[in-house]
């Protein structure tokens, strides 16, 4: 069962969001939040700061510059994605075509969905994201790469490492979720299973019969 394309390398141009607590309400206004996924469904990030009334693109807005079409890399300042633990956050970063995302730090539940959905969150020194922030400001349109094998992200001249765990990296490497990890175990799970009815014959009866 696989959720997405394999992450391994990615150069892509990168948006610099220079802001600080960028909560999912952000993200996705409320009234989005239980909206479906499907064509389209890339407007709803930043629905709020990316359109005038009538829905007329924000030109003002840093993902509406031509420079930014069709970046897969965010950089961003501490605390992105905190607030209300909304899965349509994850969701509409994915929907618009974000792969990776680079600050020094997230929301926890943010962070932990991420990888549910195959997108890489990285946290880097503070240092490090005010270099590359440095870097990117002046040249709209720059590129960053990800290379997750090495865990490495560079930038012109510039390289830093990251952390990621390992099972995390596993499953973006493979392009597979934890109910496809899980599902990578059937033979050591059905063999326990079978040692578990064999010690526990009287469990095992009463649990079919509760199943019924």
């Amino acid at each position: 069962m696989s959720m997405a394309e394999p992450f391994t390398q990615l150069t892509a141009v990168a948006i610099p969001l220079d802001e600080t607590n960028v909560d999912t309400d952000q993200l996705v206004p409320a009234r989005f939040s239980k909206l479906p996924i499907g064509p389209g469904h890339e407007r709803v990030l930043f629905h709020d700061r990316r359109f005038l009334a009538g829905d007329r693109p924000n030109p003002d807005s840093i993902f509406n510059r031509p420079a930014y079409q069709g970046a897969k890399i965010l950089v961003a300042r501490r605390n992105f994605g905190i607030g209300s633990s909304r899965e349509s956050a994850v969701m509409s970063v994915w929907s618009f075509g974000l792969r990776a995302l680079i600050a020094p730090s997230f929301g926890d539940i943010f962070f932990n969905n991420c990888f549910k959905r195959g997108l890489l969150p990285i946290r880097l020194a503070e240092s490090d994201v005010d270099k590359l922030f440095t870097h990117l400001l002046p040249r709209p349109g720059a590129t960053v790469t990800v290379d997750l094998p090495a865990q490495t992200i560079t930038a012109a001249a510039m390289t830093f490492g990251f952390d990621i765990g390992g099972v995390q990296k596993m499953c973006l490497l493979k392009g597979l979720d934890e109910v496809a990890v899980t599902d990578t175990h059937q033979e050591e799970i059905a063999a326990f299973e079978a040692a578990y009815d064999a010690d526990f014959p009287w469990l095992a009866t009463q649990l079919r019969a509760g199943a019924r």
